[in-house]
This record gives structure tokens, C-alpha cells and sequence, in this order.
């Protein structure tokens, strides 16, 4: 005979497990942006560092839930208790989280490759066992004789919430208020609290009433039939979309913001609460609601993949990012309601798992080497479509003809693109509308005729098309793509512009024709940021004038090559880039000429600045300029106290760092002063609106710092540069310590002024 269990020990069993499962979650998804952090100084702060870190984290949950699974088919349950355990305590023993000793710098190429490598022998046996947590806690519980053992998916919701409450507190608090290392000993303290709670999980399942032949199923589910292979299939895919997306939004606005924790996170952080929602009882968000939003945030994707949205933060984030989370809502929704009896939980997951190791894949592997420009977006927002469930349409004798109908569209829609003319120029400047309507389009079917999701997925690839056909830039595109992201060589009409840009900001741009048509001859001039009486240009003339000689310069960060034209004979000025095919780009003379006429000798330094910078001599620059910009972000790495200790050993007796920070969403000024002030450095900030855009030359913002007043010449009694203290309410940035979110809310204060 067997006792049941008591109302005293079915709530400690709830209680524990539920805590156990959530601390998990919180351990495993705060590690995330932690240890990434930790990487980003050793490949330049690029966006794809998360992206690559994402396709290993999917990976090694698919890893983890497979583990689980396999575990939980041993008879007796004293085993998965003993081993998990054990792998837990070996997983201790590496902590606190470090690099691995060995991995200091990338290499050359397959950037990838060695950061998969890189966080596999660091963290890959700690984040493992975390992994491995969430479904064979849950096979745990469901047979320790629990009431709710027959469906023990809240605890999925519990593990997400912990996941979400990590991630949406790491920019807000942990970031802002604790250094790296602070941030370590608290995880570390974090996991050992872990392995105490598994352990007592691991008691109260042992001690269960219920053996282990008898598990804790539902009367009904001890003969349901195992899941065919297609609803497997079909789980696959609905988790593999939106995890691909997740990347693919996440690249999106990283690229143009700042590649910090705080842009990771909020994706993230709305992908789980998706999950959180989607396996709730009784959910907050019914799912046929979000079945019929979902047609409405992709076509709202689409209007706002045509219209940009660049020069507008909250719409940037806000709009791609809700999106997002309508199309996640509904493809987990459709997870949740197909998903199996509690006797095939571990592998429900382990479909789950593999689908979002796909997904990652897909947008944060294969796409990069695959496409030119970011192709990912776009292709998984159509696939979004097929995510729908099947269902009868209505005005069926109406809808047979909607095939023909999208043909001729298409063709029509389409055809002008290559042409010439006034249909193209009508195209051109009503894409926004045209484009719009199309998936506006997708959307009504969905609504109004609940249409085939075929019918539905190729509509909206009508609609992606054309922002392909008709791109927002003016005039002819070409696209580079490397893993730091997408260039673009934009050659405005008739030829008169080259442009460079990444995501949406001009990293540099090249005069190629006069007003008249005529070309231009002679030495190119730097416009963009870089005209000679710009901040830039002002501060190499000072420094030139103040030491009456050639000057010894070094250039952080490429761009089209501009400032190679700032040199004059007989000066030494060496770039470091860590971009190769940046570097091809400006040496082009298709595309730029600034290198070809002003440095065809040129020789950059290839690899992150910080590595390679440092191991210049020491005392030889005049001027050190940092301009190593990717979009509109700045690695974080490169304005930090311990970055400008390394500019400052650098320099001459009586030299200067130049700081480029113009930025649409980051106030980086006062970081700068900051940085240079815990130096011993005096700034001066320049910040003047050239009031000629129209001919690419823009307004920037610019930090010159030195040793003494006279080491910076005319500047310290310019008008235009002012002499600049230190915050004392503002905490310097260092290796240890970054908050992005101050420069972003510091930003917006500014914009309101």
C-alpha cells in the first residue's frame, strides 16, 4: 500500500522545485550577457559577438534538454539524481567565470569559429549542467507524487519568469551598479546556492511515495501515442523562427545603437516572456488573439523595414521589437497548445531545443557567410506566415482566384525596377506607400478571409521583395558583409557621391563629380566628419602648428579612407583597422581614392585596437586619433579608463588624443572627459553644427585630451572648444565597469534641451 503524500510536503515539494527551477533560469540566462561582456574587448565590440554567443547558448540548451532526456530513461532514480549532481559540483570547480588562458587573441579569419571555441572551454560545463536543469527538474517533479505532477509546464513559465527577470535586470541594475568582477562573485555565489537547492530536490524525489514504474500521469495519458514525426517537425519549426528572428531583430537595432548588454537583453527578454505567457494555465494573452495580431505585426515590420526609422530611437526600438513579440507569441502560443502528454515532456523539449539551435544557425551563422546584405530579417519574417495554423477559408470560390491576382501584382509591382523613367521615379518616391500596401495586404487576408497561410507567406514576400527592388537609398547600392557587420558603397545619382555607410550611419563619403558634371581632379578632399575646418581637421592643424614639424600619427579605425588626405609630406600616420574587408573597400579605387592618391603605401594594422595598439612603442605619437565607429555605436572597450591609460602611454611629450563621438543615441562626451580625467588629462569639447549637410559635411562632436593646455596649441583659447571638468556625479567608465543606458538616457535629456 502505498501513502499518499501530505498537503505539508506537497507544498515544500512546490516550493522548492519552483525555486530551484527559477534560480536555475536566472543563473543560466544572466551568464549570458555577463560572459559576453567579458569577450566583446577581443573582436572590437561587434554586434555578431551576441549573435555567434547566441548560436552557442541554443546549442548547448539542446545539449543540456538531450542530456536530460537521456537521463531520465534510467529505471532506478537514484542515477540522474547522483550524476546531475555530480556534473553540477565539477562545474563548481571552474568558477569564478574567466576566459580561458590560451584564448587572448582571435585570429586572422573564422572569427566564429574560435568564439564558439572560446565560450565552450570557458563556460561550456557550468552553462551545461544549467541547461540540462529545466527539463529533468520538471521530470523530477512529476514523479515525486505531486497533484499538479500531470502537467508540470507552469514550471516552464516559472523558469522563464527567472530567465526574464535576469535579463531585464542586468542593464538596469547589475550593470549600473557593479563591476564585472562584483558581478562574478555574485553568480558564483548564485550557483552554489543552486546545487544546495537540486540537492534537496533530488531528497524529496527519492523519498517520494510513488516508485518509479508508477509515474505521476494522468489516467488518460499512459496510452496516448507518441507524437508522429511531422508534429515533431512542426514543434521544430515553430521554435526555430522566432529564435532566428531574435537574432536577426537583435542584430537589427545593435548595429545601430551600441553592441552593450542593454540592447541584447530587451529581444531576449520578450522572447521569454513569450514562453512565460504562452504556458500560464490560464494565459494573459489568449492565443487566438494573438493569432490574428501576428498578420499585423508583420506587415507593421514590413512598413517599417521601408520606412527606416533610424532617426528615431523609441520607433526603432520599440516598433521592430513589439513586433517581434506578437509573431513570437504566436508561434510559441502554437507550441503550447500542440504540446504532448507529461510522458513525453523531456522530448517536447529537446524539439524545442533543437528548433531554436536552428534558428540560431541560420541567422547567426549561415546567413552572415551566405548573403551580402541582412538577408536573415526579412526571410524569416515570411517564414513567420507558415507559422499560422491551417484552417478553412472564407469565400472560397473568391479566394481560388487570389493566385493570379498576386502573379499579375507582382509583375506589376516589380517590372519598373528594372527600367528607367518616370514609372521608376513614381516607384521610387512612393515606396514607402506601395510597399505598405502590400503588407498591409498580407494582413487582410489573414484578418478578413483567414487565408492560406501560403497565400499569406507569398504576399509578404511580394512586399520584401520590393524593398529590395526599390531600396531606400538614393541611387545605386552595393553591399560588403563581413563578421562585423554590412557595409554599403551608396553612389548617389549620376555618379556624384561615393558613399560609405553601415547600417544607417555614413562612416565616410568621396566627391567623385562636379556640380557641373565634370569629374574631380586632383586630391581628394575629407568631407563627411573629417573637413579641414571640422573638429577633427581643426585638432590635427592645432597639433601641427603647436609642434612645427611633421607630425607621427596614429588613425583607430579606417572608414573609407579619408583621413589618409589629412596627412601632409614627410608625416608617418599608421591606421589600425580590425575589419579586412574595410580595409578592401577604401583601397578600391572603384568605390574611394583617398588611399590610392594620398597613402598607396599604406600597410593597416589588422585586428581589435586594443591588442594591437598596445603593443606600440611607447612616447611616439603626436596625435592619436580614435574614430573606430561601427554604425552609430562606439566599442565600449575603446572608451575606457584602461583604454586611454594605453592612448596616453603612447603619446609624445606634448601629444593628444582626438576622440570622434558623434552619435545619434549615445552622449559620449562626458565618458571621454571622464576617461581622461582618472589620467591625469585635460579635455576640450568641440561640438558645432557645420550647417552644410546637404553637401556631406556633417555637424560632430569631438574630444581632444592632453597633458597640459599648451600640448593642444590654438585650441585652448578657441571659442569653439571648451575646456571641459570632469562629472563628479558620474562614474568613470573602465574595463570593469560600462552603462550604456546613462549615455542613452544622457542622450535623450540632451535632445529635449
Amino acid at each position: 500500500m502505498i501513502s499518499e503524500p501530505s498537503a505539508s510536503r506537497n507544498r515544500l515539494v512546490l516550493a522548492v522545485y519552483t525555486a530551484a527551477i527559477f534560480v536555475s533560469a536566472l543563473l543560466l540566462f544572466s551568464v549570458q550577457p555577463l560572459f559576453t561582456k567579458m569577450v566583446l574587448p577581443r573582436l572590437g565590440g561587434s554586434p555578431a559577438v551576441w549573435s555567434v554567443a547566441m548560436v552557442f547558448f541554443q546549442s548547448l540548451l539542446l545539449g543540456g534538454y538531450a542530456y536530460a532526456h537521456f537521463l531520465m530513461q534510467a529505471r532506478n532514480r537514484t542515477i540522474p539524481v547522483a550524476v546531475h549532481l555530480a556534473l553540477l559540483a565539477v562545474a563548481m570547480l571552474t568558477m569564478p567565470l574567466s576566459i580561458a588562458s590560451g584564448w587572448g587573441d582571435p585570429p586572422n579569419s573564422g572569427y566564429a569559429l574560435w568564439l564558439l571555441g572560446l565560450f565552450a572551454v570557458s563556460i561550456g560545463l557550468p552553462f551545461f549542467a544549467l541547461a540540462a536543469n529545466n527539463p529533468l527538474l520538471q521530470a523530477w517533479f512529476v514523479r515525486t507524487g505531486h497533484p499538479n505532477g500531470p502537467d508540470p509546464y507552469f514550471l516552464y513559465a516559472s523558469s522563464n519568469v527567472g530567465s526574464f527577470l535576469a535579463l531585464l535586470s542586468y542593464p538596469v541594475l547589475l550593470e549600473p551598479m557593479f563591476t564585472l568582477r562584483m558581478q562574478n562573485l555574485i553568480w558564483t555565489g548564485g550557483y552554489a546556492l543552486l546545487i544546495v537547492l537540486i540537492a534537496t530536490c533530488g531528497v524529496l524525489l527519492l523519498r517520494s511515495p510513488v516508485r518509479a514504474a508508477e509515474l505521476n500521469l494522468a489516467p488518460d495519458d499512459s496510452d496516448v501515442p507518441a507524437p508522429s514525426w511531422i508534429l515533431r517537425a512542426r514543434w521544430i519549426f515553430l521554435a526555430a523562427v522566432p529564435s532566428g528572428l531574435l537574432i536577426a531583430v537583435t542584430a537589427h537595432i545593435s548595429t545601430d545603437v551600441a553592441a552593450a548588454p542593454l540592447l541584447w537583453v530587451l529581444p531576449l527578454s520578450l522572447y521569454l516572456l513569450t514562453w512565460v505567457l504562452v504556458f500560464q494555465s490560464r494565459p494573459l494573452l489568449p492565443h487566438k488573439w494573438m493569432l490574428l495580431a501576428q498578420p499585423l505585426a508583420i506587415a507593421g515590420i514590413v512598413v517599417l523595414l521601408a520606412f527606416g526609422g533610424e532617426q528615431n530611437l523609441l520607433l526603432t526600438l520599440g516598433g521592430h521589437q513589439f513586433c517581434f513579440f506578437v509573431i513570437a507569441m504566436a508561434c510559441h502560443g502554437e507550441l503550447a497548445r500542440t504540446r504532448p502528454a507529461a510522458k513525453y515532456l523531456t522530448g517536447f523539449y529537446v524539439a524545442l531545443s533543437f528548433g531554436g539551435m536552428v534558428g540560431g544557425l541560420f541567422a547567426g551563422l549561415i546567413a552572415p557567410f551566405t548573403f551580402s546584405w541582412v538577408a536573415e530579417y526579412p526571410i524569416l519574417l515570411a517564414l513567420a506566415a507558415l507559422c499560422r495554423p491551417t484552417g478553412g477559408e472564407r469565400l472560397p470560390r473568391w479566394s481560388a482566384w487570389y493566385w493570379p491576382f498576386l502573379a499579375v501584382l507582382a509583375v506589376a509591382l516589380i517590372a519598373p525596377a528594372w527600367s528607367t523613367g518616370k514609372t521608376f521615379n513614381w516607384f521610387e518616391d512612393h515606396r514607402v506607400w506601395v510597399i505598405g500596401a502590400v503588407g498591409v495586404l498580407a494582413a487582410l487576408l489573414a484578418l478578413a478571409l483567414n487565408a492560406n497561410r501560403w497565400k499569406i507567406f507569398a504576399t509578404v514576400v511580394v512586399a520584401l521583395v520590393l524593398l529590395r527592388a526599390y531600396p531606400s537609398d538614393d541611387g545605386r547600392v552595393e553591399t560588403v558583409r563581413s563578421f562585423f557587420g554590412v557595409h554599403k558603397i551608396v553612389v548617389t545619382p549620376n555618379g556624384q557621391y561615393h558613399v560609405l555607410m553601415h547600417g544607417t550611419t555614413i562612416h565616410g563619403a568621396e566627391k567623385f563629380k562636379n556640380d557641373d558634371g565634370t569629374p574631380v581632379t586632383g586630391q581628394p578632399e575629407p568631407i563627411t566628419y573629417y573637413y579641414r575646418d571640422g573638429g577633427i581637421g581643426q585638432a590635427i592643424t592645432a597639433i601641427r602648428e603647436r609642434k612645427g614639424a611633421p607630425l607621427r600619427v596614429a588613425v583607430i579605425g579606417l572608414g573609407s579612407g579619408t583621413l589618409a588626405c589629412a596627412s601632409e609630406p614627410g608625416e608617418d600616420w599608421k591606421f589600425f583597422e580590425i575589419d579586412q574587408t574595410m580595409v578592401d573597400t577604401a583601397r578600391d579605387p572603384k568605390y574611394f581614392t583617398y588611399i590610392q592618391v594620398c597613402e598607396p603605401n599604406m600597410q593597416p594594422v589588422i585586428g581589435d585596437a586594443r591588442l594591437t595598439f598596445a603593443r606600440e612603442p611607447d612616447g611616439v605619437y603626436d596625435l592619436i586619433i580614435v574614430d573606430a565607429y561601427s554604425s552609430d555605436a562606439i566599442p565600449v572597450h575603446l572608451a575606457t579608463e584602461e583604454a586611454m591609460e594605453i592612448y596616453k602611454s603612447k603619446l609624445a611629450p606634448q601629444g593628444a588624443v582626438v576622440m570622434h563621438v558623434s552619435n545619434r543615441h549615445l552622449e559620449l562626451s562626458s565618458v571621454v572627459v571622464g576617461i581622461a580625467d582618472a589620467n591625469d588629462l585635460k579635455s576640450w569639447v568641440y561640438s558645432e553644427d557645420s550647417g552644410r549637410d546637404s553637401e556631406y559635411i556633417f555637424s560632430t562632436s569631438v574630444v581632444v585630451s592632453a597633458r597640459e593646455e599648451t600640448d593642444v596649441g590654438k585650441l585652448a583659447s578657441s571659442e569653439q572648444w571648451a575646456l571641459t571638468e570632469a562629472r563628479d556625479n558620474q562614474r568613470v567608465w573602465t574595463d570593469d565597469y560600462s552603462n550604456v543606458l546613462g549615455a542613452v538616457w544622457r542622450r535623450l535629456r540632451k535632445g529635449e534641451e
